[in-house]
């Protein structure tokens, strides 16, 4: 099933965005271009990333530094 139409990503693809690290609308943004056009699959994305596991939401819930290690690599 398309979850953009405008750029033809399906809601497989965005599992695979999330599964590689993509835990924002932001994120899938930047890996496939999903919700940049027209914005109306912004609340479908976050549905589906709602649904799953992100390994960096899991750290903020335990209090651990999600951003660690970004800044060395700036």
């Amino acid at each position: 099933m398309y979850v953009c139409s405008c750029f033809g990503v399906t809601e497989q693809q965005v599992k695979q965005h999330a599964e590689n690290g993509a835990c924002t609308p932001r994120q899938i943004a930047s890996a496939c271009k999903a919700g940049t056009d027209c914005g109306s699959c912004v609340r479908r994305i976050q549905a589906i990333l709602g649904r799953g596991a992100c390994p960096r939401r899991e750290l903020a819930d335990q209090g651990k530094a999600v951003l660690a290690g970004l800044e060395e690599a700036a």
